[in-house]
């Protein structure tokens, strides 16, 4: 579908009303949820202080200590300066580690990392293998890995039901980000080895009287998720949007809010159920998802907007495709087997500013080919319209 902003009608429709597979498009929907939800900042966590005591909740943030990718000395630095002893609770987290219609053998991989009330390090470790040395950040996982017999191809795997790793060496080099099992203890322990102090967990439900503290800036997360399409930020989004709306981090409570009160005019009703995409439960059509754009278009002004979106030629999942001496690509990519979408705005040469959403579920052919054909068409709207 593609529609004119400026005319306020459709230029094209095919199939535009149909259900598709969006994949990561779904962080579209997590975007507007946490456009009108979330604020200007991100909430870090959450806090009594009780004499010689204080109990924190996580809020779903995701930033702390997160791959290097932000600067979030904030929370970090209250832990470590509190005079109280530490508690950490997980009672305000009542959701499955994965959401529904995931893939259950992804849970070795990076992209499909456990959600949680607090996450560290992005609930990830990394190891890099070099020549016969191994590094572990952080060093806490250096107990919870084996070595294996040496393969043909280097890997590092995790057991399905624990923290056990086993490393299988190659000749050839490599690096891998592995999820870890969430479990509150466990978290609490990797906690107490990175602060360098003693954090207990408890179970205690959240006070009225809790106090929030801020991480970051909402955009500078919201940036990295589009651009960059992170399922692990996306999740916890939505969670962190549950998480204001009510005092347990839970998904359903934000997307049922969402729906109920600013989506409930798309024409095709959306079939939504997590904050990444990693579902194929998902199924949304393009017209549903060009009204999501133009709703994101009245909401966000231009100049915030469009720089935090995925840029062809430029940046993100699209710094190889559509590419011009002009970036005229704003917008997100979705893919997993068999699917492929792009969506966002497209600005011609002309300088008319068009929302497009182009969607491909159950091909068998190569998803390059896909997007090569994709890329012959934008293209062609953005030289001619």
């Amino acid at each position: 579908m593609l529609y004119d902003l400026q005319k306020k009608e459709t230029v094209y429709s095919y199939n535009s009303d149909r259900y598709f597979t969006p994949a990561s498009n779904t962080k579209i929907f997590t975007l507007y949820a946490s456009l009108n939800i979330i604020g200007d900042s991100i909430p870090g966590l959450k806090y009594v202080q009780n004499n010689d005591s204080l109990i924190f909740w996580g809020t779903g943030d995701p930033t702390f200590l997160y791959k290097n990718t932000f600067t979030n000395n904030r929370i970090y630095s209250f832990l470590t300066s509190a005079k109280q002893n530490l508690y950490f609770s997980s009672h305000n987290f009542n959701t499955e580690a994965f959401g529904p219609g995931w893939a259950w053998d992804d849970y070795n991989s990076e992209y499909s990392a456990e959600r949680f009330s607090f996450p560290v390090y992005g609930n990830v470790f990394s190891i890099k293998a070099q020549s016969n040395s191994i590094s572990i950040t952080p060093s806490f996982f250096s107990s919870y890995l084996h070595i294996g017999k040496t393969r043909e191809k280097s890997e590092v795997i995790r057991s399905t039901v624990s923290n056990n790793f086993e490393y299988f060496p190659a000749a050839k080099s490599g690096m891998w980000d592995i999820p870890f099992k969430i479990d509150p203890v466990f978290i609490s322990d990797l906690v107490s080895d990175t602060l360098k102090r003693k954090v207990q967990h408890v179970l205690n439900p959240i006070r009225a009287e809790a106090k929030t503290i801020y991480s970051l800036p909402a955009d500078s997360v919201y940036k990295v998720m589009m651009q960059e399409s992170d399922n692990m930020l996306a999740e916890q989004l939505l969670l962190i949007c549950a998480g204001i709306l009510s005092d347990t981090l839970q998904p359903e409570i934000a997307i049922d809010y969402v729906q109920k009160n600013f989506l409930a005019d798309l024409t095709d009703k959306p079939v939504w159920v997590d904050g990444s995409g990693l579902s194929r439960y998902n199924l949304f059509t393009p017209r549903s998802i060009v009204q999501l754009w133009n709703k994101i278009y009245q909401l966000v002004p231009k100049e915030r907007l469009f720089p935090l979106l995925a840029t062809g030629g430029v940046n993100g999942t699209v710094k190889n495709w559509y590419k011009a001496d002009t970036p005229y690509i704003f917008g997100k990519t979705g893919t997993l087997s068999n699917n492929h979408c792009m969506s966002g705005y497209l600005v011609t040469k002309s300088g008319k500013t068009l929302i497009f959403s182009f969607m491909n579920s159950n091909y068998t052919t190569s998803t390059s080919s896909i997007r090569k054909n994709m890329q012959e068409i934008l293209n062609m709207i953005y030289e001619k319209y």
